[in-house]
């Protein structure tokens, strides 16, 4: 079903819009990787303050569980802390760019090419 007027302007203008502004393209994480040692850590606190917790609300002592909470929160704080960045990881975000832009290259000449079929 062909589009009126109205409606391939409106979809015109918003391709104009959508290719005009890159500014909010942006990559998801700036940081490197979680580091193992940081991971298995957290992990480890996260258990030490569930057991807290546990204890805590079985035994009826709400400080105690407060307080295994904040622990619990703290090892997921830890484990989910981003490794440092390093000089290859960057090389390696910059590799796969390569492929990827190729890729949406692709995609644009699909779109062009059924957008001309569609006319």
């Amino acid at each position: 079903m062909p589009l009126s007027e109205h409606e391939q302007r409106l979809l015109d203008e918003m391709e104009r819009n959508l290719y005009g502004s890159k500014a909010d393209v942006h990559p998801a994480r700036t940081g490197g990787r979680p580091s193992y040692r940081s991971l298995v850590l957290g992990i480890i606190v996260l258990l030490v303050g569930l057991v807290g917790l546990v204890v805590g609300v079985t035994s009826q002592l709400i400080a105690l569980g407060v307080i295994g909470f904040a622990i619990m929160f703290a090892g997921v704080m830890l484990a989910a802390k981003p490794g440092k960045a390093t000089d290859s990881s960057s090389a390696r975000a910059q590799a796969k760019s390569g492929p990827r832009s190729s890729f949406m290259q692709r995609m644009e000449q699909r779109w062009d090419g059924n957008r001309e079929d569609r006319l």
